[in-house]
């Protein structure tokens, strides 16, 4: 190859993102330094945090730039080293953004085992959505066994992973997702107790019914109408880890009816970034690689063909049209 595309953020969007705030560019393969890697990508992540980091407002971190290359996950192979510590073959991730090669000094850089996971698992339930999961379950939800456990967007990359692993700890496990086949997909292939339609227009009623005994733990990716529901059935000092608002991703108002439940039932609210949390990276991977790898733990993906796929792709994550993770595919 001589050439490579990638996709920069041409505008910030107003309201919802369209096609127009992004532009695709053909750019020579470019020459490596000493102590650098060359990186043809096999697959892009597509996630909602980048709906954030498209606008230029004060948030956990900084504005994706104008004119520079989207923020995004990579995963890949080595086709070109003069660092030590890469040779050429070896499979990698890192965050190279929206483009199909990139060069990276290796400071971001992890080497990737494929002998028993798929490359691309490396970007969802063994990568950045499988950990978002796995920390707020395990270090805020602190689930126990016999309690109920609620998960918005429960059939995504990262609800998926925290129904799985709460059941495994023996909770009642009660998801929310979108449609009657993302429910059914949630209880009979991930092993959810429930799962509540919330197009089905009776999201409070049919979430009271899926949880008799009230709820303990939410992990919330949602907000809006969907977070206020669980509000509302809340157990005495029930916990409830905050990963995303993707009801208000395009500068929706949102409000909380029920937000005297957190004096009443005494509740724990905690926000929180994965990628503030590195120190415990290595063990969640560790568990997570080996559930993924003995089959203990199943995932789903969206796959899109090809770079120029991306921005569609994207708006479509935002719309709730993926199911499971969604990638793109640049190989």
């Amino acid at each position: 190859m001589n050439h490579y595309q990638r996709i920069v953020l041409a505008s910030r969007p107003h309201g919802q993102v369209t096609p127009d705030n992004f532009r695709i560019e053909t750019l020579p393969v470019p020459e490596i330094n000493e102590g650098e890697v060359l990186i043809r990508n096999h697959y892009l992540s597509l996630d909602p945090y980048m709906r954030g980091r498209m606008e230029d407002a004060k948030s956990y971190a900084a504005p994706q730039p104008l004119n520079e290359t989207m923020i995004g996950g990579t995963v890949g192979e080595v086709v070109a080293s003069k660092n030590a510590r890469f040779q050429v073959g070896d499979k990698v991730i890192g965050m190279l953004g929206w483009t199909e090669m990139g060069v990276s000094d290796g400071t971001l850089l992890r080497k990737l085992d494929t002998t028993h996971i798929p490359l691309s698992a490396y970007l969802g339930a063994v990568g950045m959505p499988g950990l978002t999961a796995w920390y707020g379950l395990t270090q805020i939800m602190q689930p126990k066994a016999g309690e109920t456990v609620v998960v918005s967007a429960a059939s995504g990359a990262v609800g998926s992973v925290v129904g799985q692993l709460a059941k495994q700890l023996g909770c009642r496990v009660v998801g929310i997702a979108g449609g009657a086949e993302k429910c059914a997909y949630v209880v009979n292939e991930l092993g959810f107790d429930a799962c509540v339609d919330y197009k089905a227009g009776q999201l409070e009623a049919d979430l009271a019914s899926a949880t008799p005994q009230g709820i303990d733990a939410v992990f919330e990716n949602v907000g809006g109408e969907v977070f206020d529901a669980s509000l509302g059935r809340m157990n005495a000092f029930g916990r409830i880890a905050l990963c995303g608002m993707i009801a208000g991703y395009n500068g929706e108002q949102i409000s909380i009816k029920n937000a005297r439940v957190f004096l009443t039932m005494r509740l724990t609210l905690r926000g929180f970034i994965v990628s503030e949390h590195m120190d415990l990276w290595p063990q969640g991977l560790q568990e997570l690689g080996t559930k993924v790898a003995t089959g203990q733990l199943k995932f789903r993906e969206s796959v899109a063909d090809g770079i120029g796929n991306a921005p569609q792709a994207f708006i479509g994550l935002l719309k709730g049209q993926n199911f499971g993770k969604q990638l793109v595919k640049l190989i």
